[in-house]
């Protein structure tokens, strides 16, 4: 195995490209500790020319949001014949966006919180009174189809809902509006397994105060707090490891996912699933990946293997 060609696809042109490169640096890094043959290469228009070139027996598709996470890029993989890391065209599809994984989410009976559809077509004025009207103003603003919470916007009062429905206007001509639930932030990652999905430790995500997993939180070092495994009562914990795997089977998703909640005294509410979740030195999966007994080179070495298999 360790003469297997690995081509790590990153970077493109989406909002999240600069955070693929960043993931992908880790993850060429750590694959070079098992293979001899591991190139870095830019999801650009030369890409098909630079994968025929290097000949890969696996494809690792470091990417955040459209057109690598959102079966786009699995689909052109899959003409071209090559194996590769991650969920198929479908599930990627699926769960990239968001209103449609919501009604797999709620059809599989896993708990979700309220929601309101909104269109760019139908404009931003109308767009606010069918929000208004289903849900209030106390809400949360997501673009239905991209990651890492950009164009999201968490509302505290109604003067906010014009400029937040109007920035993820410009992301996405369709929004998901949710009810906002004042909760704590939790990430379960899991990973296929020869004996099923297996579910990783539940975390808990904590930033400053007055502040919430954004993309600055995100990425930024040292701007959150993983709490690993999350202190929460038993029967919470076994509720969001039950439910990260659930939702990882109902979108048909494959070697590795993690699922985002919010998590109240009395519910928990399932968000989003990030079919490839991030690899970077501050990213959560890694980190469940590595309390369950596979530190960085060992899973990515692993989700490798599984691809090769395949």
């Amino acid at each position: 195995m360790k003469d297997l060609r690995i081509a790590v696809l990153n970077g493109g042109s989406s909002a999240e490209a600069d955070v693929s490169r960043s993931s992908a640096r880790g993850v060429v890094n750590a694959l070079a500790q098992n293979f001899s043959h591991v190139m870095s290469i830019e999801l650009d228009e030369t890409v098909a020319s630079a994968l025929a070139t290097f000949a890969p027996d696996v494809v690792f598709p470091v990417l955040h949001g459209p057109p690598g996470e959102d079966g786009t890029l699995q689909g052109f993989l899959e003409i071209l014949g090559y194996r590769y890391v991650g969920s198929d065209v479908q599930s990627s599809a699926f769960a990239m966006n968001k209103i449609i994984a919501k009604e797999i989410f709620r059809a599989a009976g896993l708990p979700v919180a309220r929601q309101s559809v909104v269109a760019r077509a139908d404009g931003v004025a109308s767009a606010i009174d069918q929000i208004s009207k289903a849900l209030g103003h106390y809400v949360v603003v997501k673009p239905s189809s991209q990651g890492s919470a950009i164009g999201v916007t968490i509302l505290d009062n109604e003067s906010q809902l014009h400029d937040a429905v109007a920035t993820a206007f410009e992301f996405d001509p369709r929004l998901l509006v949710e009810e906002r639930i004042d909760g704590r932030e939790i990430t379960v990652g899991v990973i296929d397994t020869d004996n099923g999905t297996e579910p990783f430790d539940v975390i808990e995500i904590t930033t400053p105060e007055g502040a919430w997993y954004d993309f600055e939180h995100r990425y930024a070092t040292g701007a959150s707090e993983h709490i690993l495994p999350a202190d929460l009562p038993a029967h919470q914990t076994r509720a969001l490891k039950e439910a990260a795997v659930t939702a990882h089977r109902a979108l048909g998703c494959r070697d590795l996912s993690r699922a985002d909640f919010v998590v109240t005294d009395e519910s928990i509410y399932l968000l989003e699933v990030n079919t490839m979740p991030g690899m970077t030195p501050t990213s959560l999966y890694p980190d469940g990946a590595s309390a369950y007994g596979l530190d960085f080179p060992a899973l990515v070495k692993y989700l490798v293997e599984r691809a090769a298999f395949r």
